[in-house]
């Protein structure tokens, strides 16, 4: 199923979280929305459901206006970060409730719905327990219930709201390959809403990243990560450093000091450089087309050293990756250049 969202605006009261907002997902894709807290992927993802109705644009269900639609109506399967199991089901029951609340002409037997629940069971790997209640369940077994009851009503869309957020990191892990693997399985069309950039890269087709009620990019993961458009962009997604220059004659300058990169398709005037602390190269430190400064700060990244250094002539800090046996200790001078960056003219959209 496509679903489109076209030029959606939502406000609450006078406050717009909404600015706006078009995107078009694809027929079986698996599509995050990833953002700060505030940058309005969960309300996105409500209108989305139909929870919450768009003070101006529209919802889109392949061909369909879905705007008016209620949440039954657009027959979208949703899985909350808590579960919002029933504890007073049992495992099986809570698969099938969806099934069981269907009007009278549109209800399967309760020898279908038994027979759907113990499918679905099979399918997130918790056969044997459809007797027991949400409470005798671990946190990572309930999320699978919660998404095997979105699954029973054999959703047009599957909406996942923080499915993971509540969870430790090794079962949050564990979980993603998991969900990967059921989409792959189920070929649904499937939005889900996390603030964990990992998360998102891991496991999306394309990722919507979200700021301030504005969709800022949408790509795959290897695109927002290697080519962001905008500051925020390169600053959200993965580590990054960053730093004032200005551009002059088509090279970078920080303060009199020339730094070895070049932009001559940019416009001369104040920027800013972002780099990936990994993506840097060391050089001579008497090289004078190169960004040296002093350690301040240093720690163990698995098998790298993470080191902060003070900029010469500047205020300005910046972490870069060495060795994990480099020699830098306290107050070391490094010079460098990063190797993969990228400069933002000021004022500037691209």
């Amino acid at each position: 199923m496509q679903v489109r969202i076209a030029n959606i605006r939502k406000e609450f009261d006078s406050f717009a979280a909404l600015h706006d907002v078009s995107l078009s997902i694809r027929p079986g894709e698996l599509i995050a929305l990833l953002g700060p807290s505030g940058s309005g992927k969960t309300t996105l993802l409500r209108l989305i459901a139909g929870l919450e109705q768009p003070t101006s644009g529209r919802v889109f269900f392949g061909e369909e206006d879905a705007s008016a639609k209620s949440v039954r109506e657009r027959n979208v399967g949703f899985v909350f970060q808590h579960y919002a199991l029933f504890r007073h089901m049992t495992v099986a029951d809570n698969i099938g409730f969806g099934l069981k609340v269907r009007p009278a002409q549109t209800r399967p037997s309760a020898a279908q719905i038994q027979q759907r629940a113990s499918q679905l069971l099979d399918l997130v790997q918790l056969s044997g327990l459809e007797k027991r209640y949400p409470a005798q369940l671990s946190g990572g077994q309930r999320q699978r219930v919660a998404l095997a009851r979105a699954l029973a009503i054999e959703p047009k869309v599957l909406l996942l709201d923080e499915p993971f957020g509540a969870l430790d990191a090794q079962v949050r892990r564990d979980l993603r390959r998991w969900l990967r693997e059921i989409h792959e399985a189920t070929g649904h069309t499937t939005v889900f809403v996390t603030h964990d950039q990992e998360e998102a890269l891991e496991l999306a087709d394309r990722v919507v990243v979200m700021s301030q009620g504005r969709i800022e990019q949408v790509g795959g993961a290897d695109e927002v990560y290697d080519n962001p458009n905008s500051p925020f962009v390169y600053s959200f997604i993965g580590d990054s450093s960053a730093l004032p220059v200005r551009i002059e004659a088509g090279q970078l300058r920080l303060g009199e000091r020339k730094i070895g990169l070049s932009a001559p398709d940019l416009p001369s005037g104040p920027g800013t450089l972002f780099f990936r602390p990994h993506d840097i190269e060391l050089v001579d430190d008497d090289n004078h087309d190169s960004l040296v400064g002093s350690v301040v700060a240093s720690r163990r990244v698995a098998g790298t050293k993470r080191v902060e250094l003070e900029i010469d002539g500047q205020r300005e800090r910046v972490e870069i990756d060495l060795l994990a046996d480099h020699a830098a200790t306290q107050q070391s001078r490094v010079a460098f250049r990063p190797r993969k960056w990228k400069v933002f003219p000021e004022n500037s959209d691209t």
